[in-house]
């Protein structure tokens, strides 16, 4: 049966077992230490102090002894108010140990002792009265019958001390028992816990650590032999440069199926583009100057001028289309110079001006001073931020909010960096997509070709910072540029 169950059963099975005889265990030692906690509170509270009274009670009737004596001898009344006070004391003592009855025999016997005091003192008080009036041989005789019951009472006195002396022993010896016990099930415990433990360290050693021995010797190599003893760690350190050895080869896998794709594209980007520029580039300028001149010298109604208007425009939007593909395939190449993007920002504000009129949007500029300057190109930025900008505008429709917003940070490995973020509450970017919205040829515009935000991040990767984006569907969406403070 031991050889069905697995490893992991095992050692849970083993641990489980040392889990339960320690909580058995300390759970019987807080049930023994309540138990004699019980018992020693029942003797003190009862019996020990039941017999303290009784040892009271017999010290206020010894203390009565000899008082009527010295009467007898010197007739002085002192003697009496002694007596009188000590009789007091006794009473209490009496009513003391009459709280503190626990059985039958006990109530009898201080009924007894009650009882018997009673007639002592009356016959006692009868004694006085005869010293009292003269007739001392009366008293004398009665003197010695009152002495038989003071000896009486002393007599109950110590068998009540007595009953309660031998109820402490008995407590106590119940007390020894229940420590024996307690010691007997504490060995117990040990012992089991012993040999379980014994059995946890057995199976450790036969199945997991010579095992990991085996291992840490088989991953051994004669560079960077393993020592003795640190075979967990060896192994370790083995299985993480396995694991960091397949990271790094999915993660060039990955790499390298994008560049080939995005070779792919480039190719045909070019190829397409070239074509482009040689059959539609000189047809098309041809054509708006054409319709250029057509709009100066022809007196069309209002409904052919609409109608010229759309040519126009769509002409026009061809001509955006041509010039993409061929900044795509043929980037220009950067002219770099000393400027603040902060002047780069200002000039598309400017640019777009009268279009984001039309469309409604509110434009902020979070500023706290100006960014300080960098090498960059100012009209390849400006391009990156007029895209953000008509993208943004799109996105929102009628009626957004644009926030652009300036500062300065640290950033590894960049260091030093100027950042802008451009922000929109439009419907945002959803997160299916947000990985493809840089991918060449992308786009989620029914007109659009796909290569605006690819070509901006291109230009910021090229000035040596990235292009990134934080959107929340339905939160709008932030494009977040940053550029590196680069040395000339």
């Amino acid at each position: 049966m031991w050889h069905g169950i697995t490893l992991r059963g095992r050692l849970f099975l083993v641990l489980t077992a040392l889990v339960v005889i320690t909580l058995s265990g300390s759970s019987v030692m807080m049930w023994y230490t309540y138990q004699m906690d019980a018992l020693f509170k029942g003797l003190i509270d009862q019996d020990l102090r039941s017999l303290e009274a009784a040892s009271g009670l017999e010290n206020a009737l010894v203390n009565q002894k000899g008082f009527v004596s010295y009467y007898f001898l010197d007739g002085n009344p002192d003697w009496l108010e002694r007596l009188e006070a000590y009789r007091r004391a006794f009473t209490e003592q009496l009513g003391e140990v009459r709280k503190l009855v626990q059985t039958e025999g006990d109530r009898k016997t201080v009924d007894e002792i009650e009882s018997e005091y009673d007639q002592y003192i009356t016959e006692k008080d009868q004694v006085i009265a005869f010293y009292k009036s003269g007739e001392q041989e009366a008293g004398a005789k009665l003197h010695t019958i009152v002495r038989n019951h003071f000896f009486r009472i002393l007599e109950l006195c110590d068998e009540y001390k007595d009953v309660h002396s031998r109820r402490i022993e008995i407590s106590r010896i119940k007390t020894n028992t229940q420590a024996k016990r307690l010691r007997m099930i504490a060995g117990i415990a040990i012992w089991t816990a012993v040999l379980l433990g014994g059995l946890l360290a057995f199976v450790l050693v036969t199945q997991v650590l010579n095992p990991l021995r085996r291992l840490s010797l088989d991953a051994s190599t004669m560079t960077n032999p393993i020592k003795s003893g640190n075979e967990v760690k060896a192994v370790s350190r083995r299985v993480h440069s396995l694991m960091e050895d397949v990271d790094r080869t999915k993660t060039e896998l990955e790499r390298s199926q994008k560049y080939l794709l995005q070779a792919e594209k480039l190719a045909l980007a070019g190829k397409l583009a070239a074509g482009v520029a040689h059959s539609v580039r000189n047809p098309l300028t041809s054509v708006k100057m054409r319709l250029f001149s057509l709009g100066r010298t022809l007196d069309l109604s209002q409904t052919q001028k609409e109608d010229f208007d759309v040519i126009s425009e769509e002409i026009r939007h061809i001509d955006t289309i041509v010039q993409n593909f061929l900044e795509f395939s043929r980037p220009p190449k950067l002219k770099m110079e000393k400027a603040s993007p902060s002047d780069v920002v200002d000039t598309a504000v400017q640019l777009l001006r009268y279009r984001l009129e039309l469309y409604g949007a509110d434009v902020k500029l979070n500023r706290q001073r100006r960014l300080p300057e960098i090498l960059a190109d100012p009209e390849q930025l400006k391009e990156v931020l007029v895209n953000l900008l008509v993208n943004a505008c799109e996105a929102m429709g009628t009626g957004g909010r644009v926030v652009i917003s300036e500062q300065e940070a640290v950033v590894q490995p960049l260091g030093q960096v100027a950042v802008i973020r451009v922000s929109d509450n439009g419907p945002g970017v959803p997160e299916m997509i947000q990985d493809r919205l840089f991918e060449p040829f992308f786009t989620t515009k029914e007109e659009g070709t796909g290569l605006g935000l690819s070509i901006a991040a291109r230009i910021v990767k090229e000035h040596g910072g990235w292009l990134n984006l934080t959107s929340e569907e339905g939160k709008g969406a932030t494009f977040i540029i940053t550029l590196p403070y680069a040395e000339e």
